[in-house]
């Protein structure tokens, strides 16, 4: 949101006074930001002693950054190395993940959020944009969303859902087998559900680094408004 008032001094020139580029959040987007980050991270810790217990690759998660329990006390007290405990986690957290994603995509919809601020978006705008961000020159407007941001906004939350679908065809692949068999099979939706997990582990570090480079956006999610002086404009002399 920005814009400018002006104002005639005695000579007759206009003085163009920047106003403020504000960026507000409702409340309902905070929380569901901030329970969506929460059990993000624990799903995706969680998820890594999980996948350790059955790797689908040839590595393994460090056990200090996953969630599941010391290991030793877990083998000792239920012959189990925190996996149960693990998808506890896994659990709680998903159905704090679906919660707060319904809660923030419903508030999208109908309050205008997504039209006002996603949309619209194309190749063209993504492009350019993506080539100025790589450059270090795309210009950034509190309060305004470029094409590269919107993209990512729209990727990460398809990404949200895939992981909720795949997650459901691995809890219950019985049940669910058409859902399973469009994802390749049990472990073509394991597959998917790592892929999913990687790319949203990805977003969080760009999305991370961005809040550093421009820590109002910061303060706008936990207050719910911030402000900053918008690019100063020359004076304007009234003909």
């Amino acid at each position: 949101m920005t814009g400018s008032r002006s104002k005639l001094d005695v000579s007759g020139n206009r003085n163009v006074r920047s106003e403020q580029n504000v960026q507000s959040h409702a409340l309902v987007v905070r929380i569901a930001h901030w329970l969506m980050a929460l059990s993000i991270v624990l799903l995706i810790a969680s998820g890594w002693r999980i996948y350790d217990a059955s790797p689908i690759f040839g590595f393994r998660f460090p056990v200090w950054t996953t969630l599941g329990g010391d290991v030793e006390t877990a083998l000792a007290v239920h012959n189990d190395p925190g996996v149960a405990t693990a998808i506890a986690w896994h659990f709680a957290a998903m159905w704090l993940l679906l919660a707060s994603y319904l809660s923030f995509v419903l508030w999208g919809l109908f309050s205008g959020h997504f039209w006002r601020d996603f949309l619209p978006v194309g190749p063209q705008s993504f492009l350019r944009d993506f080539i100025a961000a790589a450059r270090f020159r795309l210009e950034h407007r509190l309060g305004e969303y470029n094409a590269v941001q919107r993209v990512f906004y729209w990727g990460v939350l398809a990404l949200v859902a895939l992981m909720l679908l795949s997650g459901i065809a691995i809890w219950k692949p019985v049940q669910t087998y058409p859902l399973e068999a469009l994802l390749g099979g049990f472990q073509g939706a394991r597959i998917v559900h790592f892929a999913g997990m990687a790319l949203i582990a990805g977003f969080i570090v760009v999305h991370v680094t961005l809040v550093i480079l421009v820590p109002r956006t910061f303060i706008a999610m936990v207050t719910g408004r911030a402000e900053e002086p918008a690019p100063h404009r020359p004076t304007e002399t009234v003909p």
